[in-house]
């Protein structure tokens, strides 16, 4: 299995790469340390599965992680970081990752993840999912406060439309859309359209473009 490795630190990717030798199927096929370096590298190596690090010095990884998957679709991509908030293994689930793992997991889980994904299937690691279940939870004690009206506008003013084209579509006004946002932003406590678009993210309501 072609592994590809794309971490800003070259002790974890050096890391990576002897405990991935180790191990029985799999051949690491190149590293990368930037954004610019991880696009060259997937563009050549054509791996099977990309480790991929959240945090680089040109920005987050999220940006990085959509544009691989916009340019990639068949690429598998496990998210290899030390964040286990939730909200951002949401974030990387809805940007495209097919797994996601944390630093401080063993090599097995790490092998699990990887053979995972490339089977086609999803894999999140212990110490998340836990988080992932309780928010859920917590979502569905708390039922949804959106009509279905809102629930459309919300959707389509994250899947990047804006009011007045919103308006368009549904045959209403952009007053009325921007009415039912603000009534949206103070049903959820959420301030701003910046706020409610990350609140549709983490909660799967982004249509498909």
């Amino acid at each position: 299995m072609r592994v590809a490795l794309a971490d800003d630190h070259h002790l974890v990717r050096e890391g990576l790469r002897l405990v991935l030798a180790a191990a029985d199927g799999f051949e690491v096929v190149g590293e990368a340390a930037t954004h610019e370096e991880v696009f060259d590298l997937v563009a050549t190596a054509r791996p099977d599965v990309l480790l991929l690090d959240l945090t680089f010095p040109e920005g987050d990884g999220l940006s990085l992680l959509r544009a691989l998957r916009a340019r990639h679709e068949d690429l598998r991509v496990v998210v290899l970081t030390m964040h286990r908030e939730s909200e951002t293994v949401r974030q990387a689930l809805a940007a495209g990752a097919a797994g996601y793992v944390v630093k401080g997991a063993n090599s097995r889980e790490l092998f699990d993840a990887i053979r995972a994904v490339r089977r086609g299937e999803r894999y999140l690691h212990s110490s998340v999912t836990g988080a992932i279940v309780d928010d859920s939870v917590r979502w569905l004690q708390r039922g949804s406060p959106m009509s279905a009206r809102e629930r459309e506008i919300l959707s389509l003013v994250a899947s990047g439309h804006p009011p007045g084209e919103v308006g368009r579509m549904l045959g209403i006004s952009v007053h009325t859309v921007r009415r039912h946002l603000a009534n949206l932003s103070a049903k959820l406590g959420l301030r701003g359209r910046t706020a409610l678009i990350r609140y549709a993210i983490q909660h799967d309501l982004v249509r498909d473009a």
